[in-house]
Protein backbone atom coordinates (compact mmCIF):
# COMPACT_ATOMS: atom_id res chain seq x y z
CA UNK A 1 0.00 0.00 0.00
CA UNK A 2 1.50 3.43 -0.93
CA UNK A 3 1.68 5.88 1.55
CA UNK A 4 0.38 9.30 1.30
CA UNK A 5 1.82 12.93 2.47
CA UNK A 6 0.01 15.80 3.03
CA UNK A 7 1.35 18.78 0.76
CA UNK A 8 2.24 20.27 4.10
CA UNK A 9 4.84 17.95 5.17
CA UNK A 10 5.66 17.63 1.03
CA UNK A 11 6.82 21.37 1.02
CA UNK A 12 8.58 21.17 4.42
CA UNK A 13 11.08 18.36 3.02
CA UNK A 14 11.17 20.28 -0.74
CA UNK A 15 12.33 23.25 0.66
CA UNK A 16 14.75 21.60 2.51
CA UNK A 17 16.07 20.11 -0.12
CA UNK A 18 16.46 23.49 -1.74
CA UNK A 19 18.99 24.72 1.05
CA UNK A 20 21.31 22.60 -0.08
CA UNK A 21 22.53 21.94 3.42
CA UNK A 22 21.83 18.29 3.39
CA UNK A 23 22.20 15.34 0.41
CA UNK A 24 18.99 13.66 -0.77
CA UNK A 25 19.74 10.16 0.69
CA UNK A 26 20.43 12.13 4.46
CA UNK A 27 16.96 13.91 4.30
CA UNK A 28 15.65 10.58 3.08
CA UNK A 29 17.19 9.36 5.97
CA UNK A 30 15.75 12.25 8.24
CA UNK A 31 11.84 12.11 6.56
CA UNK A 32 11.85 8.56 5.44
CA UNK A 33 10.61 9.54 2.14
CA UNK A 34 12.33 7.89 -0.58
CA UNK A 35 15.16 10.14 -2.44
CA UNK A 36 13.45 10.35 -5.93
CA UNK A 37 10.50 11.47 -3.78
CA UNK A 38 12.10 14.29 -2.46
CA UNK A 39 13.85 14.89 -6.01
CA UNK A 40 10.12 14.91 -7.76
CA UNK A 41 8.85 17.14 -4.77
CA UNK A 42 11.51 19.91 -5.66
CA UNK A 43 11.78 19.66 -9.07
CA UNK A 44 7.61 20.24 -8.41
CA UNK A 45 8.56 23.50 -5.63
CA UNK A 46 10.79 24.96 -8.52
CA UNK A 47 8.57 24.38 -11.71
CA UNK A 48 5.46 25.56 -9.86
CA UNK A 49 6.98 28.71 -7.64
CA UNK A 50 5.93 31.22 -10.09
CA UNK A 51 2.43 30.38 -9.86
CA UNK A 52 2.71 31.84 -6.07
CA UNK A 53 3.87 35.48 -7.43
CA UNK A 54 0.56 35.55 -10.18
CA UNK A 55 -1.44 38.66 -9.99
CA UNK A 56 -4.18 37.53 -8.46
CA UNK A 57 -6.96 38.75 -11.17
CA UNK A 58 -5.46 36.29 -13.96
CA UNK A 59 -6.73 33.20 -12.34
CA UNK A 60 -10.03 34.55 -10.60
CA UNK A 61 -11.07 35.72 -14.02
CA UNK A 62 -11.66 32.42 -14.91
CA UNK A 63 -13.19 31.22 -12.40
CA UNK A 64 -15.44 34.17 -12.31
CA UNK A 65 -16.30 33.96 -16.04
CA UNK A 66 -16.74 29.79 -15.42
CA UNK A 67 -19.30 30.62 -12.33
CA UNK A 68 -21.01 33.99 -14.83
CA UNK A 69 -21.84 31.44 -17.21
CA UNK A 70 -22.92 28.72 -14.63
CA UNK A 71 -25.35 31.22 -12.78
CA UNK A 72 -26.82 32.43 -16.40
CA UNK A 73 -26.88 28.25 -17.83
CA UNK A 74 -29.51 27.97 -14.17
CA UNK A 75 -31.39 30.77 -15.12
CA UNK A 76 -31.99 29.33 -18.40
CA UNK A 77 -32.95 26.30 -16.85
CA UNK A 78 -35.31 27.71 -14.07
CA UNK A 79 -36.60 29.64 -17.33
CA UNK A 80 -37.19 26.39 -19.10
CA UNK A 81 -39.06 24.91 -16.43
CA UNK A 82 -41.63 27.85 -16.10
CA UNK A 83 -42.14 27.97 -19.55
CA UNK A 84 -42.61 23.99 -19.84
CA UNK A 85 -44.93 23.92 -16.24
CA UNK A 86 -46.86 27.15 -18.13
CA UNK A 87 -47.17 24.61 -21.22
CA UNK A 88 -48.35 21.51 -19.53
CA UNK A 89 -51.04 23.80 -17.87
CA UNK A 90 -52.16 25.42 -20.49
CA UNK A 91 -52.37 22.43 -22.86
CA UNK A 92 -54.23 20.23 -19.93
CA UNK A 93 -56.86 23.63 -20.46
CA UNK A 94 -57.02 23.32 -23.80
CA UNK A 95 -57.79 19.19 -24.09
CA UNK A 96 -58.99 18.49 -20.57
CA UNK A 97 -56.78 16.86 -18.00
CA UNK A 98 -53.48 15.50 -19.02
CA UNK A 99 -52.74 11.48 -20.01
CA UNK A 100 -49.63 9.99 -18.78
CA UNK A 101 -49.20 7.05 -20.56
CA UNK A 102 -46.87 4.57 -18.37
CA UNK A 103 -45.19 1.49 -20.00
Amino acid sequence: MRKRYDKDFKAKVAIEAMKGEKTLQELSLQFEVHPNMIAQWKRQLIEQAAQLFEKAGKGNAAAEDAERKTDQLFRQIGQLQVENDYLKKSTSNCTGASRSYRA
